[in-house]
């Protein structure tokens, strides 16, 4: 996978030169944030060797390079799932070209379902911890010493200044921001009402089909994490309905101004960390 990465930013440089500080995964909920961004240069994952293709609806399938306020960032706008049938290792390759390209922080994004109590369909969460027992860990394999160590510490995942950052963006936006435990599950079926009671008993508080494995790996990287969920919808047996994509979709486009708000906030924030 390393030599795939390798190829990806052989091929990235021969169109930019470009280094990101930070790297933006766009998840449903903010498909037109990258019109916030003053564009240098964009790349389509067609024209990098060996990436994977974005397939869910609502995922463009490309990197955005340029500029939020005064920071460098990587967008990527449009991410890879499981459930698409790729690899885990596939999957987190963008996240490891990001890092082969300068960024140093990975924020996160997504849209998900909702099991705390305080949560309706809008709610925004700061994610602070994940549980990534359901599917594969991306760092299974032969490590390579020189991406990162072969067991990594997961106690501070998500960094807690990237934390405060955020926190203060929302509190001086007027954003509500409540906070979360976010568990992937491979999707693409959605969850059973059983299944949300289990992940509630072991203390999930957001359920969805990204994120923890491209956290993992950013933290194996050395990279800095944060991560906020848009609760598109409550989860099963919560919900009074059953469930759907055209759902999370009406919900992503309705909190679409104010979560472009907070992100374009945070990071314009994020130029004083070091």
């Amino acid at each position: 996978m390393l030599e795939d990465v390798r190829a990806a930013v052989v091929a990235i440089r021969r169109v930019t030169d470009f280094v990101p500080k930070v790297a933006l995964t766009l998840g449903s909920g903010l498909g037109n944030f990258a019109d916030h961004i003053r564009v240098e240069t964009e790349i389509s994952y067609r024209d990098i060797p060996g990436f994977p293709i974005s397939t869910a609806p609502g995922h463009d399938g490309r990197f955005i390079f340029g500029y939020l306020g005064e920071v460098p960032v990587v967008c990527m706008k449009g991410r890879v799932h499981l459930y698409e049938g790729y690899p885990v290792e596939k999957v987190v390759m963008p996240v490891r070209t990001m890092h082969a390209l300068g960024a140093q922080i990975l924020f996160l994004t997504n849209a998900a379902g909702g099991i705390k109590e305080s949560y309706h369909a809008g709610t925004l969460a700061l994610v602070t911890d994940h549980i990534s027992d359901f599917v594969p860990n991306p760092l299974i394999g032969p490590n390579d010493n020189e991406e990162g160590v072969r067991f990594p510490d997961m106690t501070n995942v998500y960094d807690k200044e990237l934390q405060k950052v955020i926190q203060k963006a929302a509190k001086d936006n007027g954003i509500g921001l409540d906070t979360g435990v976010y568990v992937q599950l491979s999707g693409p079926s959605f969850e059973t009402p059983a299944e949300i009671r289990m992940i509630r008993a072991i203390g999930g508080d957001i359920a969805g089909m990204s994120t923890v494995v491209e956290a993992i790996t950013a933290r194996h990287c050395g990279m800095r994490v944060c991560c906020v969920s848009l609760i598109s919808n409550l989860a099963a047996g919560i919900s009074p309905h059953p469930l759907s994509s055209e759902e999370v979709s009406a919900a992503g486009e309705a909190a679409e101004p104010v979560f472009t708000k907070l992100v374009t906030a945070s990071i314009e924030a994020m130029k004083e960390i070091a």
